[in-house]
């Protein structure tokens, strides 16, 4: 089975943390419909099994209308297999779940939501240019439960400069209270050419200390877990049968179509990316000629997303998968590469799966590096 991802690239506002391809001009809302509609149609080829998830992502999903939804759904269930049971999600901020806009949500095909909360304090939120505040996004929780969403996912970030144990345990107090099935949890990432970043540069802000960070990392899975989340993936943690079907797709290295500008594609072998802008793709889409460059995956390359994904989730690396996959030259050399984290109990093997332990987690990149092929 397949997955669609579509990207839509617009916010109200930008916020300062984010690098992800989004603008804040809603005047070619339209247009961008138009085009991914024509997209949609163009590549329906490009997916010949069932559709098992459809994942609206951004940008900021929750800026469409009603109309924009309905128009693309109806292209959707036109041209792709979906299955009766897909798994449907929306990214929507909290300060656009208006009641009318929950309503209207509530009566589209759409049947899991994931809100980009982040924090439960003012002053964070302030700090990161989100839109809301922590009273209007307990309110939007709410409000999308009372209308019968009961498969909602919310984001959570640490390691904010400033932020103390104290705050992030009331962040996450707060957010086992709304007793949401799903939480997602990033450290953040000071990435280039972002607000947050120029900050970083010019001294104005410093890095939260990698003491205090693993410290709330590791609040973080106790709190959770202690209260019935699964952490199945290194930054994400689900209730049984709520884990993100979508975002498991990718870690489990399935193919996906990626709609709209910047939106990436993989078919197993090869990993496409449509152009990062707005204008070329609407342009690209009218002529009947997609602006988008394509990578051909070598084997290594492949094994190197095996190991990235595989030891991100609580599956772990299905070791008999691998030498299948790319022999034993490539297996040979995951297994010594292991070995000392192996003996150190930061990696175990169990039933045919490598593992990260949990204090494999705390070191994940770097075991993970170790384990890439190089040459």
């Amino acid at each position: 089975m397949a997955g669609i991802y579509i990207h839509i690239p617009f916010c109200k506002i930008r916020c300062t943390y984010c690098d992800f391809y989004t603008g804040t001009n809603e005047t070619q809302m339209d247009a961008f419909v138009d085009a991914l509609c024509v997209e949609a149609r163009i590549r329906k080829d490009e997916i010949s099994e069932p559709v098992k998830t459809i994942y609206f992502g951004g940008g900021t999903p929750s800026r469409l209308r009603q109309e924009h939804f309905e128009r693309i759904f109806d292209v959707l269930l036109h041209h792709y297999s979906i299955v009766p049971e897909v798994e449907i999600t929306v990214e929507a901020n909290p300060d656009d779940l208006s009641e009318a806009y929950v309503e209207m949500l509530s009566r589209l095909p759409l049947n899991r939501l994931s809100m980009g909360i982040q924090s439960f304090n003012d002053g964070e939120l302030k700090f990161l240019s989100r839109r809301h505040s922590a009273q209007q996004a307990i309110d939007a929780v709410r409000r999308c439960q009372q209308h019968g969403f009961g498969n909602i996912s919310i984001d959570l970030m640490y390691g904010l400069p400033q932020q103390t144990e104290e705050i992030w345990r009331h962040n996450l107090t707060q957010a086992i209270a709304l007793d949401v099935p799903h939480i997602s949890s990033y450290h953040l990432i000071y990435e280039e050419k972002t607000k947050m970043y120029r900050l970083l540069q010019a001294g104005r802000i410093k890095p939260a200390e990698e003491e205090l960070s693993t410290a709330m990392f590791a609040m973080l899975i106790d709190r959770l877990t202690s209260h019935g989340y699964i952490h199945y993936e290194i930054s994400a943690f689900g209730k049984e049968g709520h884990f993100s079907r979508h975002n498991s797709s990718y870690w489990k290295n399935e193919k996906y179509l990626g709609l709209g500008p910047a939106a990436h594609s993989f078919d197993g072998d090869n990993r496409t990316l449509n152009v990062p802008s707005l204008m070329r793709y609407i342009k690209g889409v009218e002529s009947g000629v997609l602006d988008r460059e394509t990578e051909h995956l070598s084997l290594s390359e492949k094994y190197n997303e095996a190991i990235l994904t595989g030891l991100r989730t609580m599956w772990g690396l299905d070791l008999t998968e691998l030498t299948a996959c790319f022999g034993n030259e490539f297996h040979h050399y995951c297994m010594e590469n292991a070995r000392k984290y192996l003996d150190r109990n930061l990696l175990r093997i169990k039933d045919g799966r490598m593992k990260l332990t949990r204090e494999g987690i705390f070191i994940s990149d770097g075991i993970m590096s170790d384990l890439m092929w190089v040459g």
